[in-house]
């Protein structure tokens, strides 16, 4: 028996939800305080119909996050440099990280919610994985450089929503420095990690 394929009004709900969510978290404010009522209610459906699309909090917030994220995924898995996959791997890295760090600047609230959201490791979220996956496999291919894993990992923490949230906001820096920062520590970071360690005493 073939599939039955999502019925047509199921498909509005649901562009429906990630629309009035995408306005509630935009608003600015806590991201806690936007609840799966709220959602519902500003989409004009009920709760229900809400979990029964997204399962929980957690799941909305990353059907969204996914929905934001798809133009960025596709220029970095198939689009020109200095994201896509043509890009030198020395420009690539550099690159990914701005993209990252913009992404979660212009989705602050967004993000945020998303990597509070749920009691596991945020290092087990899909979203992570991938990040971090991608940012190791391009940083394998600089000649020289070591632990391209834990690599990886450091310089993703540079882009952490909570920290992004904390620059951005409390401490108050202009997107442009916060950009120019992060390349600066990029810059350095590969550079001790392909630099030869010091010479031998016996030398």
């Amino acid at each position: 028996m073939p599939e039955r394929k999502p019925r047509k009004d199921a498909a509005r709900n649901r562009e429906a939800v990630l629309a009035a969510a995408d306005a509630l978290f935009a608003r600015g404010g806590s991201p806690d305080d936007v609840t799966m009522a709220d959602v519902a209610a500003a989409a004009g459906v009920g709760k229900g119909t809400l979990f029964r699309a997204f399962g929980d909090r957690p799941g909305l917030l990353r059907a969204l996050y996914e929905a934001r994220l798809e133009p960025l995924r596709e220029a970095v898995e198939s689009g020109p440099p200095p994201l896509g996959p043509g890009t030198p791997p020395e420009q690539r890295v550099p690159a990914l990280l701005d993209a990252v760090l913009c992404f979660k600047l212009d989705n602050r609230r967004l993000a945020l919610a998303l990597e509070e959201s749920g009691t596991g490791s945020p290092y087990q979220a899909e979203h992570y994985r991938h990040w971090h996956g991608l940012l190791r496999a391009v940083l394998e291919q600089i000649p020289g450089l070591s632990d391209s894993a834990f690599t990886a990992h450091a310089l993703l923490a540079a882009t952490r929503a909570d920290l992004v949230e904390h620059l951005a906001g409390p401490e108050g820096l202009p997107r442009e420095r916060l950009r120019a920062q992060l390349a600066d520590f990029t810059a350095r970071v590969l550079a001790s990690g392909t630099r030869k360690g010091p010479p031998s005493a016996e030398g």
